[in-house]
């Protein structure tokens, strides 16, 4: 069933389109600005091409979506096969099926809400041209990763989003940024390296780079000892990506260091593509080798489970003087070994269920960085000790619909029924509780066990961001701010500060407004609480679709997994039906 009947040239067509226009639009968007489209200053043209570009994308890939053949989403779609590399055997290969497909729509609503976002908030730093080309660029290797159908071309791919995020960290990032745009790029060129050794391994044993080809063999052309040298490979440089415990450390600096935007790209969309090349790679082309691994990488997921949940406690707990972007960071670190636990146990259960939480865990995270990034905005500091006693009111009392929104995407984030972030959760640990055929059932109930805990632990620290960031904490009254301990002083002189200025620093006004010319202050009225920008019409453009998906995931879990099921069966029965 398709939801409206197009061609199969017109599919070939929104899919190659959809990996690059992309390109096309970034090195666009290094050229003048033709006259009369300059707008009203000279940034202004590039950031609408930028809209005007993922826009494009965005819509093509909603169009791909209704043409897609629902009935069989095991089905590669939308192909194209053309020789580009004779002598390697290299083609240009495209198509999409209910595995990517998903994945696809999902990276080009990100961008366009990025792009969005920063037409009206632009983070600081050099020429906009740049920045929109490199977004663009990030856009189209993420996009072309997914769509790929050769071992090479996967390569390329992957690789070519490491050099846009590098320069997004290290040119518009905050503090020590130029560290954390050192430490992602090493740890995942140092990956890449050795992922290319596996694929290459797979590549001449097979005979082929075709991953459709390879897929269908199931493993058979290949020894066990080539799976399992291949696997260990190519799993390192997936696991670096994703990123698996304990390969993870460049991730909370890379994510507390770079722009909204760049945290919501690099949680979004940047993340999957790890857990993608595991699914669509590993599990069908080297079984045996996974059947090997499976029970390590199990182990290494639920650590990554716990130790994520840990660092979040530490980093909320009351005198850290934890950085609230940081400790999404890490939440992150825990989501994304749900998703390795459901691959470890090689069932289609758990594998749906890794599937599921890659696109809850993009819908989710992606909101939290965008609500993070404006709190960081308002009081001009992430810092959850100040956040929290802020004026003792925090976000339900300042800026209360952003204070709601927040409170709704942590307990997406923890996994509430009826929202998106708990089918995956779910799937995952019914898949660990019956592994697949050679594993160890006692040891992944074990893995299971410890995966339910780090449920709880999850809960545990994101309802205390949820009570200290949006109720704030009760000071004493010699720590008040001095018009909510005697309402004579309200009108006392307060000192300024330009917007931005960290929360509580000499000189500064403890509630800066972002859309606030420097040196405005927001005044209070005699006995109350001063008021934060609440949320602009532009961030509720950008928000809205993510917070509206996470619902329908949650409420309608059969959509997604409808796609990929049938997908999942057949890759794992070797291209069998």
């Amino acid at each position: 069933m398709t939801v409206i009947d197009i061609s199969p040239s017109v599919m070939q067509f929104l899919l190659a389109f959809i990996v690059v226009a992309p390109l096309i639009g970034a090195l666009a968007a290094l050229l003048p600005a033709p006259p009369g489209l300059k707008g009203k200053n000279p940034d202004q043209a590039v950031l609408r091409h930028g809209v005007t570009v993922t826009g494009a994308v965005l819509l093509a890939a909603i169009v791909l979506a209704t043409g897609f053949d629902h009935d069989h989403p095991a089905t590669m779609q939308a192909t194209t096969d053309i020789s580009w590399i004779p002598a390697l055997d290299v083609r240009i290969h495209l198509g999409v099926d209910g595995i990517s497909l998903p994945l696809l729509v999902l990276t080009a609503l990100l961008t366009f809400l990025c792009a969005l976002y920063s037409y009206f908030k632009l983070p600081a730093g050099p020429s906009p041209k740049a920045f929109v080309a490199l977004v663009l660029v990030l856009e189209s290797g993420t996009l072309a990763t997914f769509a790929v159908l050769d071992l090479l071309l996967f390569f390329l791919a992957f690789e070519m989003v490491l050099i846009p995020m590098y320069f997004l960290i290290a040119r518009w990032g905050g503090d020590q940024r130029q560290a954390a745009a050192w430490k992602f790029i090493l740890y995942t060129l140092l990956g890449s390296v050795v992922m290319l050794l596996g694929l290459l391994l797979i590549g001449l044993k097979s005979g082929t780079f075709d991953m459709v080809a390879l897929a269908t063999d199931n493993g058979r052309g290949l020894t066990t000892s080539v799976q399992v040298i291949a696997v260990l490979a190519i799993g390192i440089g997936l696991a670096v990506k994703t990123p698996m415990w304990p390969l993870h450390s460049w991730l909370p600096d890379a994510h507390t260091a770079a722009p909204t935007v760049g945290s919501v790209l690099l949680a979004g969309v940047l993340l999957k593509m790890g857990t993608y090349g595991f699914v669509r790679i590993l599990l069908p082309v080297a079984p045996d080798g996974m059947r090997t691994f499976a029970p390590y990488l199990a182990a290494f997921a639920v650590v990554g489970i716990v130790y994520g949940s840990l660092a979040c406690l530490a980093l909320a707990r009351t005198g850290a003087k934890g950085d609230l972007k940081r400790l999404i960071a890490y939440s992150s670190v825990g989501h994304m070994g749900f998703v390795l636990l459901g691959i470890a146990t090689m069932t289609p259960t758990g594998v749906n269920g890794a599937l599921f939480a890659n696109i809850a865990h993009g819908l989710i995270t992606g909101l939290l960085f965008f609500l993070v990034g404006a709190v960081k905005d308002r009081y001009g500091t992430a810092d959850l000790d100040t956040l929290a006693g802020a004026t003792g009111a925090a976000l339900y009392g300042r800026a209360p619909r952003l204070g709601a929104l927040l409170a709704f995407a942590a307990v997406a984030s923890l996994g509430l029924p009826g929202l998106a972030g708990f089918w995956g959760e779910m799937l995952t640990l019914f898949g660990a509780y019956s592994p697949g055929e050679g594993l160890s059932r006692p040891a992944f109930r074990t893995f299971m066990a410890i995966g339910a805990f780090g449920t709880l632990l999850t809960a545990a620290y994101m309802l205390i961001v949820v009570r200290r960031v949006c109720m704030g904490e009760h000071a004493p009254p010699s720590r008040l701010p001095l018009d909510e301990r005697d309402p004579r002083a309200a009108d006392a002189p307060r000192p300024t500060g330009t917007a931005g200025s960290p929360q509580g620093a000499p000189g500064t006004d403890p509630d800066p407004d972002p859309q606030a010319a420097p040196g405005a202050t927001l005044r209070a009225a005699p006995g109350t609480t001063p008021q934060l920008a609440d949320i602009h019409p532009y961030e509720a453009a950008a928000w809205t679709p993510l917070a509206v998906l996470t619902v329908v995931a949650g409420l309608w879990p059969a959509v997604l997994l409808g796609l990929t099921d049938p997908a999942v069966q057949q890759l794992l029965a070797g291209g069998k039906s």
